[in-house]
C-alpha cells in the first residue's frame, strides 16, 4: 500500500487541471467522461446538503461527469408541471439548478437524473387514465407505458429541464416501466395490443401461454419505442450530442428491455448493478465487457457502485465494507467499466464511505491511457441469449438457461482462460476474432445465428456446446433447422437420463446421485486431464442421449442413482456403459468440438464443484488447441485479462481469492509469485511496468510469447508491456 501510494501522488501532480480534462469539445462528451459522481440526494438536502463539500469530493476523486437528481417522482427545481412532488424541502429553492451550476464551475459534465415510474395519489386525481389497472380495472401506483404520462407528459418535463438548464444529458431509473411480472388492462394496452397483435391481453402470467408470450415480446417492442421517443425529445430540443441514456441492468436475464436492442442505440452505457449481490466479484469484469460489445467495444460503460451496504440486509446510509466494494469496482474495470461512486444522501451522517473511492479513481485518472480504445484479445467466445433465458427458460429461467451460461463462464475464470461474451445476434460480428464458441444449452437460436456457428466450424472454428442447443422455435417447440447438429454428426434420441430442474437436498432422495465412470487410466481422452487416482467423478445432473454418425467419439459413461442414505445402502447397482457424458472429435474442416450431453455446466452454476470446473476447461483448452492469449501460472484465485493498443499490451490481475459468495471481503489475501505468458506477436519489449506496485520487471521472449514474473497482487496489479 506505502508503494501505491507513492505511485498514486507521482501520478496525480502530473495529472491535468479539471478544466484541461476532456478538452477536446471535438469529441462528444458521451466518448471523453470516463469518471462519474452521483450523489442520489434525499428530500431533505435541499436545505441540508453541503454542496462545497461535494465540490472537494468531485476534485478529490478526479471525477468528470456529475448525476444529479432533477424530476419525475420528485422534482428538485421548480416545476411548472404540478404533476411533479416537489421535494418536501424544496421550498422556494432551484436545488438541481445550484448542484448543476456548481458542478459547471468545475467544468462537469451534468446528467439530469429522473426516476419516472411511481404513481401517488395526487398524481392519480388529475391523470387516473395513466395508471396500470388489474382486471378489475383497480389502479396500481405505477404509469402504464402505453400512456400519454410516457408519450406527452415526461418528454414534456425533458424539455422545460434542458430548456432551463442545458444538461448534457439525463440518466432513468425506472423508464421502464411495470415489470413482466404484471399485466396492465388499461383502456390503452386493451386497445393497442389489440390493434398491434390482433388479440385480447392474456389473462395470466403464465410463459406456457402462447398470448403471454406474444404480450411479452410486444412489452420488449413498446419499451424500445419508448427509448426511441426520449432520445428523440432530448436532441430535437437539447441538441445532436444531448442524450437520454436511460439505465439498463448489467445482466438481461428477468428484466424487461430488450437488451441488445438497447444497447445497439447506445453509444454510451448506463448500467446499474451497484454490488456483487449474489454472484462472484468476477462478474463484474463480464459484464464490462458484454455491455461493451452489445453497443461497441469502445463504447464507455459506466456502473453505478454503491458505497453504502447493499447485500443482504440493505443500510442505505451506512459504510459498504471498503474492500468489498473496492474490489467491485477494481473487477470492473479490467472489464473496461468507467467508474461511478454512488451515495444516497448529500450529508455526512457516516463520511467513512466517502474514503472508498478516493484510490481507486485517482488511479483510474493516472492510468486512463492504457484502459481505453484497447482491443480485447481473448480468443474464446460465450455467447448468451435473453430470447433462451425467457422463452427456453419460461418459468425455470435460472435452472434451464442462466446456470449454463454461469457454470461457463465461472468455470473459464477460475481456471484463468479469458472470453468474450457474445451476444447471440453478434456471432457473425465477432467470430473472425475467435478459436472457439461456446454455446451452453441455447435451445433457441435464431437461423441466422445457427449460419453463422456453422459457417465459422465450417472455416476451422473450434466449438464447445452442451444440452439441447438450437433445436427449438421461439415458442419451445420442436425446430426444423437441425443444420449446426448434422454438421457435427450428432443426433438428440429425444430421451434422457438422470435430474434436470431443481432437486431436493434431502438424503431420502437419490434422484441426483449420480456419478461419471471414466475410462481406465493410460486410454483417457485429454479432457480428463488431472483426475489421476480415482475412476468416477460426481456428476448430480441430467444427461441427453445422443448418436453420432461422424467423428465424434463418446468419452467416459454413465453410472445411475442410488442410495444416498444409510450410508450401507451407498454402492453401486449397476452401470450403463453405452451412456456417454461427453462427446468429442475433429471435423472436417479441422475444427475441434466437444459436446456435453451431461449438464456439467448447469452443476457448475450451481454448486462450483472444483471437478466441473476442471473438466470444463480441459474441454475448453482441449477444444482451443491450447492456443489462448495468455498464461499466468502461480497458487491464488486471480482473474486475468489482456488487451491490445497497437503495439502495446495491457494485462489485468485481479485477486479474488478467498472473496467467496456468501460473506463481505474484510482483508485481503496476498498472491504470488505469477509467471504471465503473453501472445505478442510483432511486439518486441524488455520490461513491463507494473502500475500498481509501481515497478518494473523484466521481460524474455519465448517463441511468439513475452514472459515475465509478477511477485506479488495484493488487490490487483496492471501490466503494461510497449
Amino acid at each position: 500500500m506505502k508503494k501505491l501510494t507513492i505511485l498514486l501522488l507521482t501520478a496525480l501532480l502530473s495529472l491535468p487541471t479539471f478544466a484541461q480534462r476532456g478538452a477536446d469539445k471535438n469529441v462528444p462528451w458521451y466518448e471523453r467522461t470516463y469518471r462519474w459522481a452521483q450523489t442520489n440526494f434525499t428530500e431533505d438536502d435541499p436545505v441540508k446538503a453541503d454542496i462545497e463539500f461535494w465540490r472537494a469530493q468531485w476534485k478529490r476523486t478526479s471525477v468528470q461527469g456529475v448525476i444529479i437528481n432533477a424530476g419525475g417522482i420528485i422534482a428538485y427545481y421548480p416545476s411548472k408541471y404540478t404533476t411533479q412532488h416537489p421535494a418536501t424541502h424544496l421550498g422556494n429553492q432551484d436545488f438541481f439548478g445550484r448542484v448543476s451550476a456548481a458542478a459547471r464551475e468545475e467544468g462537469l459534465e451534468v446528467i439530469a437524473r429522473m426516476d419516472i415510474n411511481m404513481y401517488d395519489e395526487e398524481l392519480y386525481a388529475t391523470h387516473p387514465e395513466w395508471a396500470v389497472r388489474d382486471k378489475e380495472g383497480k389502479p396500481q401506483m405505477l404509469a402504464c407505458i402505453n400512456s400519454d404520462f410516457y408519450y406527452e407528459h415526461i418528454p414534456a418535463i425533458l424539455t422545460e429541464i434542458i430548456e432551463k438548464y442545458r444538461p448534457s444529458g439525463f440518466a432513468d431509473n425506472n423508464w421502464k416501466g411495470h415489470g413482466r411480472g404484471t399485466i396492465c388492462y388499461c383502456d390503452d394496452c386493451r386497445e393497442k395490443f389489440r390493434k398491434e397483435r390482433g388479440m385480447e391481453l392474456p389473462q395470466t402470467v403464465d410463459m406456457e401461454d402462447a398470448t403471454y408470450r406474444e404480450w411479452l415480446r410486444w412489452g420488449y417492442e413498446k419499451r424500445l419505442a419508448i427509448w426511441d421517443l426520449f432520445n428523440e425529445t432530448v436532441r430535437k430540443v437539447g441538441g445532436e450530442d444531448c442524450r437520454w441514456f436511460g439505465m439498463i441492468p448489467a445482466e438481461s436475464y428477468g428484466s424487461f428491455v430488450d437488451h441488445k436492442g438497447v444497447l445497439s442505440r447506445s453509444q454510451m452505457v448506463f448500467t446499474d448493478q451497484q454490488s456483487r449481490g449474489g454472484s462472484g466479484f468476477e462478474q463484474n469484469s463480464i459484464n464490462g465487457t458484454l455491455l461493451r460489445l452489445g453497443s461497441s467495444e469502445n463504447a464507455v460503460v459506466i456502473e453505478s457502485m454503491a458505497n453504502y451496504v447493499s447485500r443482504g440486509q440493505t443500510f442505505r446510509l451506512a459504510t459498504n465494507p471498503p474492500l468489498e466494494t473496492r474490489t467491485w469496482m477494481i473487477e470492473g474495470l479490467a472489464g473496461g467499466i468507467s467508474p461511478w461512486f454512488h451515495h444516497i444522501g448529500g450529508q455526512q451522517n457516516d463520511s467513512r464511505q466517502f474514503e472508498t473511492p478516493v484510490p481507486v479513481f485517482r488511479w483510474h485518472a493516472a492510468n486512463e491511457q492504457y484502459l481505453y480504445n484497447r482491443t480485447d484479445m481473448a480468443n474464446v467466445g460465450v455467447v448468451w441469449s435473453q430470447e433462451n433465458a425467457d422463452f427456453y427458460g419460461r418459468g425455470e429461467a435460472n435452472e434451464r438457461a442462466i446456470l449454463p451460461y454461469r457454470g461457463f463462464t465461472q468455470a473459464l475464470v477460475r481456471h484463468r482462460i479469458p472470453f468474450l461474451p457474445i451476444n447471440v445476434h453478434d456471432i457473425a460480428k465477432y467470430s473472425s476474432r475467435v478459436r472457439t464458441l461456446i454455446l451452453p444449452d441455447l435451445a433457441i437460436m435464431p437461423d441466422e445465428a445457427i449460419d453463422a456457428v456453422c459457417r465459422f466450424v465450417e472455416g476451422g472454428g473450434n466449438l464447445v456446446l452442451s444440452g439441447i442447443t438450437a433445436t427449438l422455435d421461439y415458442d419451445g417447440n420442436p425446430s426444423s433447422n437441425d443444420k449446426l447438429w448434422r454438421l457435427i454428426g450428432l443426433r438428440l434420441t429425444g430421451e434422457s437420463k438422470g435430474v434436470f430442474g431443481r432437486r431436493s437436498s434431502s438424503w431420502d432422495n437419490a434422484s441426483a446421485h449420480n456419478y461419471y465412470r471414466l475410462p481406465a487410466e493410460g486410454s483417457r481422452h485429454a479432457i480428463f486431464d488431472g483426475f489421476d487416482n480415482t475412476d468416477m467423478l460426481p456428476f448430480g445432473g441430467g444427461l441427453r442421449m445422443v448418436t453420432s454418425s461422424g467423428p465424434m467419439q463418446p468419452q467416459g459413461s454413465y453410472i445411475p442413482p442410488f442410495p444416498i442414505y444409510p450410508p450401507e445402502f451407498s454402492w453401486i447397482r449397476g452401470e450403463e456403459p453405452d451412456t456417454h457424458p461427453i462427446w468429442t472429435g475433429t471435423l472436417a474442416g479441422g475444427g475441434r468440438v466437444v459436446y456435453f450431453a451431461g449438464d456439467t455446466d448447469r452443476g457448475y452454476g450451481r454448486t462450483q464443484l472444483p471437478d466441473h470446473g476442471r473438466l470444463i476447461s480441459n474441454a475448453v483448452r482441449w477444444a482451443s488447441h491450447g492456443e489462448l492469449p495468455i498464461s499466468v501460472e502461480g497458487v491464488g484465485h486471480i482473474d486475468c485479462k489482456v488487451y491490445r493498443q497497437g503495439d502495446r499490451l495491457v494485462i489485468h490481475l485481479v485477486n479474488i481469492t478467498g472473496a467467496n459468495r456468501t460473506s463481505y471481503v474484510e482483508e485481503l489475501i496476498p498472491v504470488g509469485p505469477f509467471k504471465v505468458s503473453v501472445d505478442a506477436a510483432g511486439i518486441s519489449a524488455s520490461g513491463a511496468q507494473l502500475r500498481v506496485s509501481g515497478a518494473t520487471v523484466p521481460v524474455r521472449r519465448e517463441g511468439d510469447r513475452l514472459v515475465f514474473t509478477v511477485d506479488r497482487v495484493s488487490d490487483f496489479e496492471m501490466a503494461v508491456v510497449e
